[in-house]
């Protein structure tokens, strides 16, 4: 396997772990940016106010993703051990 073969195959390994974390980190990361604003103005300073409601979120997103969370996953399976023999030998 030759450095080109090993940087094309961690290049499509993080651009599927992108796409795969994006929705979450996008959702957990707008919530938090909304609940500080209203903390901020409202001057509540309670942590569980913060953290309960992302938890919630991401714990949602994750359980009505998964299937395509999955599917993308298992499809990444597929088209790598289907080359294995191009990255062998």
């Amino acid at each position: 396997m030759t450095p080109d073969m090993v940087a094309e195959l961690m290049r499509q390994l993080l651009k599927e772990a992108l796409i795969l974390a994006a929705p979450v980190l996008i959702a957990a990361a707008g919530l938090s940016f909304v609940l500080s604003l209203v903390q901020t103005l409202t001057s509540l300073q309670e942590q569980s106010l913060t953290s309960v409601p992302r938890l919630a979120a991401v714990a949602l997103i994750l359980l009505a993703g998964m299937p395509w969370f999955l599917e993308r996953m298992a499809t990444y399976t597929r088209l790598l051990l289907g080359d294995l023999h191009r990255y062998l030998g």
